[in-house]
């Protein structure tokens, strides 16, 4: 058995969750993932060595059994309403299971003023854990390179087809780099409590300056397009999300106001590597957009 803490780490089958608990796996933590149903996803995880557990973030009781035999936690919701409710029952169970630490990974753009229901639910959310008795860091990524292959319909079309305006500016952040961020604060956390740390890659760009990197990689023109928050959503998933949405059109303004611009060496400082740039992201799915 290993003297190590068990770990839950929430929304275990996304992309910042499977990439985390593949990594403590390799280090050899215990993990308890923490999947809302079992599929394809759940089981590559077990095969790696995770103990899968189903559960529902908006029941309590869900969530205490989730927390049994855990020391440490990490939290992730969907882009779906229930952001807080959902954060109230994992601070809950936390507290009740007498968890040593909770890393909660939150966005760039959560403020209290902010127009987007999702930004102003994570920084409510943030409160509540810091309203908890137990020690919590705070990860607030930017927009990811995993956008692109979202979108990579588009652009197979040609089209980096975006609801931001050309001059607003951000630094875009791949998930392996995130997943690298939330196992090294997991495997040791005491530095880290009491932190927010704003996870940013390397280089801010603008909208058009993404698609010029894109076509210059993919060797094809891609075209930079401003679309709605609604009309990218329904492009991209091929159906109406009012929520997500509204979240997109909601931090428009604050893209343009400069509110998601920024750069910093958080990731290179906890992990010891440079983050990835949109150019190697690129090249490394080269295939998945046609190059």
């Amino acid at each position: 058995m290993s003297d190590k803490p068990k770990i839950l780490i929430a929304g275990a089958a996304g992309r910042t969750g499977s990439i985390a608990t593949r990594m403590l796996l390799e280090r050899r933590y215990p993990v308890r993932a923490m999947v809302r149903k079992e599929d394809e996803r759940s089981r590559k995880l077990a095969d790696l060595g995770a103990e899968i557990f189903v559960g529902d973030y908006l029941d309590l009781r869900s969530v205490r059994r989730a927390f049994e035999g855990v020391k440490r936690a990490y939290f992730v919701y969907p882009m779906q309403p229930g952001l807080v409710e959902a954060t109230a029952n994992y601070s809950m169970a936390a507290i009740e299971a007498k968890a040593e630490f909770i890393l909660n990974i939150s966005q760039r753009t959560s403020r209290p003023d902010a127009t987007s229901d999702s930004a102003m639910h994570h920084w409510l959310a943030e409160r509540v854990f810091d309203w908890a008795p137990i020690p919590v860091t705070h990860l607030q990524p930017t927009a990811f390179n995993e956008w692109l292959t979202v979108m990579q319909k588009l652009i197979l079309q040609g089209r980096y087809a975006v609801p931001f305006g050309p001059k607003g500016r951000f630094a875009p952040i791949s998930c392996e780099d995130q997943g690298a961020v939330i196992t090294e604060i997991l495997a040791d956390p005491w530095s880290h409590v009491g932190q927010t740390y704003r996870l940013l890659g390397p280089v801010e760009l603008t909208p058009p300056e993404i698609a010029e990197i894109v076509s210059k990689t993919l060797g094809k023109e891609i075209r930079y397009e401003q679309i709605t928050g609604e009309q990218w959503v329904r492009e991209v998933t091929g159906q109406d999300i009012p929520y997500l949405s509204q979240h997109v059109q909601g931090i428009v303004p604050m893209h343009e106001k400069g509110l998601m611009d920024g750069t910093n060496d958080v990731v290179e400082r906890i992990t010891g590597r440079r983050p990835e740039t949109v150019e190697d992201f690129v090249k490394r799915y080269r295939e998945v957009f046609g190059g």
